[in-house]
């Protein structure tokens, strides 16, 4: 291992304007930028918004600005709060559709019970992963009526799943044996080898949107599997473009999806700097996410 890098002293709000300046972006106003930076740092603004904008520590390329970083900020926002809603309504159909099936095949309470499961070690963590996310909720009301009202104080599944995270139910199915998972998977029309790599690229996904992240000229590290036709089209998993085909499938009977799609194309329209192809959008974009 070579030298270590040192941390940065801190800049102050001018001498992050002063460096920018120096460094090649063009800042028409400065006071603007100030503000700018007084409200969203340094490193969440310029570092993840100046990719393919400038070379790793060198200047920018001729001709762009501040507010054409700011723009891609903003156009990433709201491109988050559109897509959030759509990843509910997968997350909340998951959480019913898993219970509804579980608890009809195996009980209630049959989670509590490793053979209904592929690997014994992962359920013994699901177990643990399960108490800390009661513990965490212990003062809902729903779980205070199981804990304190019902023989052994346990919580149902399909109450218990309305605690689990986006992951924790991800990793839910994933552990479940597989003619259970082609069960759960026939629901929503999809083979469950897909269904298993989509949940887990989607969570991940909504956790980039619940805290605030970038999906903009984003490598994504939990990428889904997708179909054959999509990826012989040249179509790459590890961008977003990736993730929303998935919930196509998913989504495609909801009347929304369409209107989804549309406010999309809204939003490439009104940030003109935004490069779609950075996210992994073909040219005939809208063919492929259009529900028919």
């Amino acid at each position: 291992m070579g030298d270590l890098i040192q941390h940065q002293p801190p800049l102050t709000i001018e001498e992050q304007v002063k460096n920018l300046k120096e460094i090649g972006l063009i800042i028409d106003d400065e006071d603007y930028a100030r503000k700018i930076l007084n409200d969203i740092s340094y490193f969440r603004l310029i570092k993840a918004y100046s990719l393919n904008l400038k070379p790793k520590n060198g200047e920018y390329h001729e001709g762009v600005t501040f507010g054409q970083i700011v723009e891609l900020y903003l156009f990433n926002a709201n491109f988050r709060q559109i897509l959030f809603p759509e990843i509910e309504k997968i997350e909340i159909n998951t959480r019913c559709r898993i219970a509804n099936y579980f608890a009809e095949k195996h009980g209630v309470l049959g989670y509590l019970e490793k053979e209904h499961f592929a690997n014994e070690k992962y359920h013994e963590i699901f177990l643990k992963d399960i108490e800390e996310e009661i513990r965490r909720n212990s003062k809902a009301p729903f779980v205070c009526n199981f804990r304190e009202n019902y023989e052994g104080g346990k919580l149902p599944i399909y109450a218990l799943v309305e605690v689990f995270s986006f992951g924790t139910l991800s990793k839910f199915y994933k552990n479940m044996m597989n003619p259970d998972k082609k069960e759960v998977a026939k629901i929503f029309g999809v083979g469950y080898t897909y269904l298993e790599s989509w949940l887990e690229s989607i969570s991940y996904v909504r956790n980039i949107c619940a805290h605030y992240g970038r999906l903009y000229n984003a490598k994504l590290s939990k990428t889904p599997i997708l179909y054959k036709e999509y990826s012989e089209a040249g179509i790459g998993n590890n961008r977003i473009f990736g993730v929303l085909l998935c919930m196509k499938n998913l989504l495609k009977k909801d009347m929304h999806w369409n209107i989804f799609v549309d406010q999309m194309d809204n939003l490439f329209e009104k940030y003109e700097n935004v490069d779609i192809k950075t996210m992994g959008f073909p040219e005939m974009w809208k063919n492929l996410l259009r529900a028919t």
